[in-house]
């Protein structure tokens, strides 16, 4: 189990290592020539491939092995990567978020699920919350040597270049994972048409009533942190930060996420239990949000980072290794890909909405992101028994 755990913790880490990261609006808007609203309809474009992807490529995760899927994404995700640095074309954009949206859509859920099937296969599932956290730290690790490294290559190479030297760790990632063993539970699906397994798999999810409430409330509280990712750096220039600091600010609240996805179940225990983490990290949401619309200053980038990048982002990590119990083995992949497929289509009608507001102001679009983890915080019919 260890040796295999080390490789798919080292799959998460390459794979993650995007020197563009932390220039990735600049990137847009100086080398591409677009402007905020573009970029987030470019984002549109991919999450709607993504939601046309997750599912099929659920079921052929569940068909033919995990494995097989993540290595194969993270080779595609490397070829997107040239595409994207080749030339500074809104229609190149388009192709390169299409080859993109394939790649990490081969890979969601399938790494899920052979994950937690490894765990289950040596009687540990009980402590997937713990694994899931440690493997989300990794993919962190990945990101923060991405973060640091590509500030710098910008600043001195331009802010092409980040984006073609993203391919090479991408591409490690891809024969990590082909030296991957399949966990024994798996099974792969031999009976079922690829129909027969896209229907069951949004019947399983859709009729579960815990399952469809715990995807619910990720759902719309990713859909918001997910933002995070494309206004900080906005922020950051508002106040005249300079691109060489960016890897800085983006290490910040990636060493944050490290440190609360290794801590889920302690932070459990501080507030009492599962359901009061999830409703206060949902605050703390939208707490960060609305601060830095109001006030927008280094303290609340920095808290807004923090707050939604560390708390936001991983918090449906944990709400994953929650969802798993109540998902069959043969159906896993396919599940997980359903709720992606909704996390998609969520974040694809979201994107051109705020888009268009952060074009005319990011701190209003900030400020009415932040009022919808807050009503999950109020409202959010979560119970605690759900988690048990």
């Amino acid at each position: 189990m260890k040796s295999v755990l080390w490789r798919y913790y080292a799959f998460n880490a390459f794979w993650n290592i995007l020197f563009v990261a932390p220039v990735i609006v600049p990137f847009f808007t100086q080398w591409g020539h677009i402007n905020l609203f573009q970029v987030q309809l470019l984002q549109s474009w991919y999450s709607l491939w993504c939601l046309l992807f997750e599912v099929p490529t659920g079921i052929l995760a569940d068909k033919i092995g995990r494995k097989y899927t993540m290595s194969a994404g993270a080779f595609i995700t490397a070829l997107a990567c040239l595409a994207y640095g080749s030339v500074p074309n809104f229609i190149v954009f388009l192709a390169a978020e299409f080859i993109f949206a394939l790649g990490i859509s081969l890979i969601s859920g399938a790494d899920q699920a052979l994950l937690y099937e490894l765990l289950q296969e040596n009687g540990r599932e009980n402590e997937s919350v713990r694994y899931f956290g440690r493997s989300n730290s990794f993919q962190l690790v990945g990101i923060i040597i991405g973060s640091l490294l590509g500030s710098l290559i910008a600043n001195y190479f331009g802010l092409r270049i980040p984006f073609l030297l993203s391919a090479i760790p991408v591409a490690v990632a891809g024969f990590i994972a082909l030296s991957l063993r399949e966990p024994k539970s798996h099974k792969k699906l031999e009976k079922e048409s690829v129909f027969t397994n896209f229907k069951n798999g949004y019947a399983y999810l859709l009729q579960h009533k815990t399952l469809r409430l715990l995807a619910f409330d990720s759902i719309i509280v990713y859909t918001v942190a997910y933002f995070v990712l494309w206004l900080w750096q906005p922020f950051l220039q508002k106040i005249g930060i300079a691109i060489l600091y960016f890897g800085l600010f983006q290490t910040v609240f990636t060493v944050g996420e490290i440190f609360v996805s290794n801590h889920f179940t302690n932070l459990e225990k501080i507030v009492g239990s599962a359901k009061n983490y999830f409703r206060f990290s949902a605050l703390a949401t939208a707490l960060s949000f609305i601060l830095v619309a109001l006030f927008p200053n280094l303290v609340t980038i920095l808290l807004f980072v923090l707050l939604a990048g560390s708390v936001g982002l991983s918090r449906k990590i944990a709400m994953s290794a929650y969802m798993n119990k109540f998902i069959s083995s043969d159906k896993r992949a396919t599940v997980l890909s359903s709720v992606s497929t909704f996390e998609s289509l969520f974040v694809t009608i979201a994107n051109p909405i705020i888009g268009l507001l952060a074009l005319h102001s990011i701190q209003l679009a900030a400020l009415l992101l932040g009022i919808i983890p807050l009503a999950v915080f109020f409202f959010s019919p979560l119970e605690q028994k759900m988690l048990d």
